[in-house]
């Protein structure tokens, strides 16, 4: 099939350099343009999309190892092994896409007029059946169409629009002869989908001559990227920011551009490149062929769509909320205090491979991996205030098993796909059902099984059943790990060490030296053996109280908060428990709070025990409450957005009443300086009976 060019545009009169001999109007449907042989009931029935996030690969080097190791990975499915999102979307839906092998569409990419080199390229890693993006969106592209996809991440996007790109551009180089000039131009609204999609670009391009790929992205040196586009390069991939930047600075020129790619365009727009998208579009050719991908469709993103686009046609693949059946999921009810012990002993008495650890803020990811690494496993953290080459190393060192676990962000987990991950571990629950869904597929890659655990305090279940119902999963119940537990597989294990260090290794240098001993100090063999087992334990217990066991503590605690009464004031409220203080919550009677409902949020939300809250003084509209003089770091911090009864408590220590009066007011006026109204300075009370004035009150 030939190239058809797109049709040239006229522009307006204003400068916006909008189309205008073109009525704006809602791209049209699939079924409106394809042909008879990829009709609606095929992409249906061949759909088989992933709920991953976008997985990105983590290194800009697209050397000939890289390249390698990639095709060594490959599998049947179009992306895999070059485009790391793909590997999210053959993982998460094995199971489908092996029942759809009995499907027979008869659509193969040697069906879709993509040009010879690209189909040597993907006949070199045994691709044949494109995904239903791709057997929808490339017959469009090859053809000159504009094209708006609607489709999540991991459904084979970047190969939908990265061949078609490059069969044109080998048509376009046998026509003209090769060009540097850059032809694609790629945004994207990461670094990690940047290099991706850079990737895959350089794996299609493989029988390409002289082609050159490039990303360019934030966070990274001006040089190499300045370097590369002074050499020419004729795909820049790149996020919207850095992009600018180039233009400013001239570096980089898109006056011969014939190809522009919107990718995760929603996304950007939500993460304010709107006006920088914008500013691109309007600096780049009218004669180029755009293409617009997005897993929704806001009005923003139709906005720019009706006015940058011509014509647009609109694929639709139809996704799933459920995650991937590969993946065993389950949860585990714990106070917030009790999560790091309650991880250590999972990852004690279950075997796991690479370890991703969510947490929701960026202190969080360095206090875990900190406390991890105290208790002797390999762990990082990353986050958005990581820089970028550390990032990469940090990533680099997971994928090849220097560390184990890394502890992370959304954000800055966002787009990672390391294949050794056998476990994602939810620390924290995530805010939304979509978060959880990306999070969970970071493992289960290419066809391997995957675990999935997630913490739940007693106030999440309801987060819980919200991830269920999405999902249409059910997560399993899981018990902590009791201290029984943890020791007999610590015994084991010691057994398995000694057994395979007798097997495997040299050991006639120490067998001397302890028969020397043997026989200088009278003492036996059993003795130094033990012995040297003290000295490998470092003065760290070998095995867990027992009689202290925070599992059964902790499966106690859910029952014991829904069992508390209403717990009345112990003392006065000028006074505290010995070691206590008093600390002041914006709720009360008023919101019909209960002493349960604040336990539990002070002791799952804070991170301390039930038995640690003191008195609990429920008043009108606030409540005073004991808590320890060393509370934990980060209390205040985790109880900064909780809420209890709909109310925010915002917790502050209560300085008592001042100028008398046992009553309290509105929380209004405490917000508008804490002076009560007029009507409650002349209500009349005890206190006024005494003569006392009403003041400020805290």
């Amino acid at each position: 099939m030939g190239v058809r060019f797109p049709q040239g545009h006229v522009e307006q009169g204003n400068p916006a350099r909008c189309r205008k001999a073109r009525t704006v109007r809602t791209p049209k449907t699939i079924e409106e343009k394809l042909t008879e042989n990829i009709s609606a009931e095929q992409a249906d029935n061949a759909t088989y999309t992933a709920n991953t996030s976008a997985a990105e690969q983590e290194t800009a080097a697209h050397t000939e190892t890289t390249q390698a190791a990639t095709k060594q990975n490959d599998t049947a499915h179009p992306e895999q092994g070059t485009s790391e999102e793909t590997r999210a979307a053959a993982a998460a839906t094995a199971p489908e896409t092996a029942a759809e092998k009995g499907e027979e569409n008869g659509i193969k990419f040697t069906d879709l007029g993509l040009d010879p080199r690209v189909l040597s390229a993907l006949e070199e890693v045994g691709y044949e059946k494109p995904s239903p993006i791709q057997e929808q969106t490339i017959p469009l592209l090859l053809d000159g169409n504009d094209v708006v996809g609607l489709a999540q991440t991991g459904t084979g996007k970047t190969a939908a629009f990265a061949l078609p790109a490059l069969s044109r551009m080998a048509e376009l180089a046998d026509i003209n002869g090769v060009s540097r000039d850059t032809q694609v131009l790629v945004l994207a609204p990461t670094r990690e989908l940047a290099l991706q999609v850079a990737e895959a670009f350089s794996s299609y391009a493989t029988h390409m001559e002289d082609f050159t790929v490039l990303p360019i992205y934030g966070g990274s040196p001006y040089g190499p990227q300045l370097a590369g586009l002074r050499r020419g390069a004729q795909v820049v991939v790149g996020t919207p920011g850095r992009v600018i930047d180039h233009l400013n600075k001239g570096s980089l020129d898109l006056s011969n551009l014939q190809y522009l790619v919107l990718d995760e365009a929603d996304e950007m727009l939500r993460m304010g490149f709107a006006e920088d998208v914008e500013t691109i579009l309007e600096g780049t050719p009218d004669a180029k062929q755009v293409a617009l991908f997005s897993a929704t469709m806001p009005t923003s993103i139709r906005k720019i769509a009706q006015q940058y686009l011509n014509d647009p046609t609109e694929v639709r693949v139809k996704t799933k909320t459920t995650t991937g059946a590969n993946i065993r999921q389950r949860y585990m009810q714990v106070t917030h205090s009790h999560k790091l012990d309650a991880m250590t002993r999972v990852l004690e008495v279950e075997n796991y491979d690479g370890i991703i650890v969510f947490v929701r803020t960026k202190k969080e990811t360095e206090e875990v991996a900190d406390k991890l690494k105290a208790r002797g496993f390999q762990a990082a953290a990353i986050n958005g205030d990581i820089p970028q080459q550390l990032r990469e190393r940090t990533v680099d060192a997971l994928r090849d098993g220097r560390i184990d676990i890394l502890v992370a962000t959304d954000v800055a987990a966002r787009g990672l796909d390391v294949e050794r991950i056998s476990l994602v571990v939810n620390y924290d629950i995530p805010h939304d059902t979509e978060s959880y869904v990306h999070r969970i597929g970071r493992t289960g890659r290419a066809g391997r099984d995957g675990e999935a655990i997630l913490f739940v305090t007693p106030r999440e279940r309801y987060m819980l059943r919200q991830i269920e119902k999405a999902t249409r999963q059910k997560v399993e119940p899981m018990r902590m790990p009791t201290a029984q537990d943890v020791n007999a597989n610590r015994k084991q294990r010691f057994a398995e060490q000694i057994t395979e260090t007798i097997e495997t290794e040299d050991l006639n240098f120490f067998r001397k030296i302890i028969e020397d001993y043997e026989n200088e100090h009278d003492t036996t063999a059993e003795d130094i053996a033990a012995a040297l087992a003290v000295i490998a334990q470092q003065g760290r217990a070998f095995f867990l109280d027992e009689n202290d066991d925070i599992a059964r503590k902790s499966r106690a605690f859910a029952d014991d908060t829904k069992d508390r009464g209403k717990r009345g004031p112990k003392k006065g409220r000028n006074h505290s428990d010995e070691g206590m203080v008093n600390y002041k919550l914006n709720v009360g009677r008023a919101s019909r709070v209960k002493a349960s409902a604040i336990v539990g949020a002070l002791a799952n939300e804070g991170g301390i025990k039930g038995s640690q809250i003191g008195s609990i003084d429920i008043r009108q509209h606030f409540t005073i409450v004991g808590l320890p003089e060393d509370l934990p770091k980060g209390f205040f911090d985790r109880l900064r957005d909780t809420k209890i009864a709909g109310e925010f408590i915002n917790i502050r220590k209560d300085r008592g009443p001042q100028g008398g009066g046992g009553r309290s007011f509105r929380r209004n006026d405490r917000r508008d300086g804490g002076f009560r109204s007029r009507r409650d300075d002349h209500r009349g009370g005890r206190d006024d009976r005494r003569g006392k004035s009403h003041g400020k009150r805290y």
